[in-house]
């Protein structure tokens, strides 16, 4: 009996791990490598075989922000929740973070900084806040050489390392942009400019691992206090933290420029040093083929990652795309491996190469191919899954290529206090990343290669000319703001012309006890809509069973089978317009051709990120796909193109 029960238990194992296996092989890779961290490593990050305990770190920080690219391309809450268990191992309520010495001024130890901001985004509680102050005063008061250049750690004095960019510019840029001062800016600008004029080579345009301002260390070149050899990881540090601070800098900064331009200059460089036939990149980066050099994971990730991020922002040529998707081809030959459990793992990351310490690191090339590689090495991983997320964006680009997404900030026009005190706007605005925004449908736009703006006055012909695509959304009650702006006439006939010329125009109202209905209905019924005073899908606490509606192959949802809305108001219909969403005889959503341009019109803001970010939202609601499949459906209709 216990053999019989045994055998069973055997086979339902067997079963389930095939099942499992076939879930994860349908997955994109991004997807693929994060489950595969978040199931060997369940409770936190660490090397269990080399750590008792988890440490506040670097290379933590960056497998956490990996996954939160993940989950805002997947919109699965999942890698979120996991983010803030992991930061909540180490941060306590007054902001104080285990493991970390601010006393030891190591750059390493900022990176993590950057999930403490996205879980201050979230939840707004003040320990995040506290804890990220804490990093930047080691900023504020890091040793620096004598030109400004962060030492890369107080036991490394007068040294700049290229690892040092990533581990602090990113972390300090978002702090900026969020808190202030401006004038960071310029101090993390001069970061990378100073590190490309004290390590570049100008024969390769590749720059060197670190640099000794003091020229003391033995591996620094007595007269450039350059080390001796170029790093592809180093080099892979620099320019993802380039491309990611550049989603901070101010588009009006003065000096922005310089960023774009030394990016512009280091991946020609480095595509030069790409493997031929594999595509991949070497450990020491310009010896191709040298004795016991090899193709290493991290530094060619980290390559792909930035130079598919750079092209897809416009800092880069869409010519590089051809190494980029070299490179990604050879990844996925040389360092993906696949276990028994359908897990896949990546092979071949170094585990460190530094410079000096104990015992001492010459820099040497013997030195960079005396250390031990690993499987799953969180160094290499993260850029991997980062890589990853970027090539499974790119497809997609073209489609709204050209395109401006523009949103109404006139007629729903709310203020709140800020991070530091100052009035701002918010409530389904772009740049809103708690539960209110349209931060979240705002990365989907930028998925289909769409750029945003905001209109704050009212539109015009001139305001309008370049947009694709308009959304409206929830306009003011005297509730909401003192002295709302109405939909007037005059605005009326500026958007009706505009959508006859080919916009593509979104109206997204509310219940009748939360938005201006009389007024938005002069705007809808120039196409043949209108809001009704009914509302529905009044939802009881968390009964979302009231809030769902259902498909089948819906002509835009395609094969979204459920979604969620919650306290809509309905619409009624005439020629142009028809229902493209009906239930229990109340029209919920509508469509309308007029001239060359098309209107969608909810009686609800429906896609903001409370129901795209997965934190509150059961999994049988497709919201987030039905977003995308949204999104897709209106840059197709666009016809307007800057």
């Amino acid at each position: 009996m216990f053999k019989t029960t045994a055998k069973i238990l055997t086979v339902c194992a067997l079963m389930a791990n095939s099942a499992f296996a076939q879930v994860q092989q349908s997955l994109p890779w991004s997807e693929r490598m994060a489950n595969t961290m978040l199931t060997v490593h369940k409770d936190t990050i660490t090397y269990s075989a080399e750590k008792k305990n988890a440490h506040w770190e670097y290379e933590m920080g960056l497998m956490m922000k990996s996954l939160e690219n993940v989950w805002y391309h997947t919109g699965d809450a999942k890698y979120f929740r996991y983010i803030k268990q992991v930061v909540d191992q180490f941060v306590d309520d007054k902001g104080n973070i285990r493991t970390y010495k601010l006393d030891d001024y190591n750059l390493d130890m900022i990176t993590p900084g950057r999930l403490l901001l996205t879980v201050y985004h979230e939840t707004s509680k003040e320990k995040y806040r506290l804890a990220a102050d804490n990093l930047m005063k080691q900023l504020h008061e890091q040793p620096r050489t004598k030109e400004g250049g962060f030492w890369h750690k107080k036991r490394y004095p007068n040294q700049m390392w290229l690892d040092g960019l990533y581990m602090a510019e990113p972390f300090y840029a978002e702090y900026t942009a969020m808190f202030g001062p401006s004038k960071n800016f310029d101090d993390i600008i001069n970061q990378f400019v100073w590190m490309e004029k004290n390590g570049r080579d100008d024969k390769t345009g590749l720059l060197y691992h670190g640099w000794d301002e003091s020229r003391e260390q033995m591996w620094s070149d007595p007269k450039t206090g350059k080390s001796p050899n170029f790093w592809s990881r180093a080099m892979g540090w620099y320019t993802m933290a380039l491309v990611d601070v550049l989603d901070y800098i101010p588009a009006s900064h003065p000096r922005r420029g310089e960023l774009v331009a030394i990016l512009q200059r280091i991946i020609p460089a480095v595509i030069k040093f790409q493997d031929p036939k594999e595509g991949c990149w070497y450990q020491v980066t310009d010896k191709i083929g040298g004795k016991g050099n090899y193709l290493e994971a991290s530094g060619s990730s980290m390559f792909v990652y930035s130079i598919v991020k750079g092209v897809r922002l416009g800092y880069l040529s869409p010519a590089y795309m051809v190494a980029a998707q070299k490179g990604y081809n050879g990844i996925l030959k040389n360092f993906i491996s696949t276990d028994a459990n359908g897990l896949i793992h990546l092979e071949k990351t170094v585990q460190v190469s530094g410079l000096g310490g104990t015992p001492y690191r010459d820099g040497s090339y013997e030195y960079y191919l005396s250390e031990k590689i690993r499987q799953d090495d969180l160094k290499g991983v993260g850029p991997f899954i980062m890589a990853s997320v970027e090539m499974e964006t790119f497809p997609t680009l073209s489609i709204g290529k050209g395109k401006t997404v523009m949103l109404d900030n006139f007629f729903n026009r709310e203020y709140r206090k800020g991070f530091t005190g100052e009035k701002e706007t918010y409530h389904y605005t772009w740049y809103d990343r708690k539960d209110s925004g349209y931060s979240l449908w705002g990365k989907i736009f930028n998925e289909y290669g769409a750029k945003l703006g905001t209109l704050e006055e009212a539109p015009s012909a001139q305001n309008l000319k370049n947009a694709s695509v308009f959304i409206i959304v929830d306009p003011d009650t005297p509730k909401e703001t003192p002295a709302p702006n109405y939909v007037q006439e005059k605005d009326v006939k500026v958007i009706a012309d505009w959508v006859k010329a080919g916009g593509v125009l979104v109206l997204l109202a509310n219940d009748t006890s939360n938005a201006e209905i009389r007024h938005f209905n002069q705007l809808t019924k120039a196409f043949g809509i209108s809001f009704t005073n009914k509302n529905r899908n009044m939802v009881k606490n968390d009964q979302f069973e009231q809030g769902k509606f259902e498909f089948n192959n819906h002509p835009i949802f395609k094969d979204v089978k459920k979604i969620y809305v919650k306290e809509l108001v309905t619409l009624e219909t005439k020629a142009p317009a028809k229902p493209i969403l009906e239930e229990g005889g109340d029209v919920i959503m509508a469509t309308a051709k007029v001239g060359k341009g098309t209107v969608f019109v909810l009686g609800d803001p429906w896609i903001y990120n409370e129901y795209l970010n997965g934190k509150r939202l059961p999994l049988q609601y497709e919201n987030f796909k039905a977003a995308k499949y949204l999104t897709e459906w209106l840059l197709k209709q666009a016809t307007i193109k800057k």
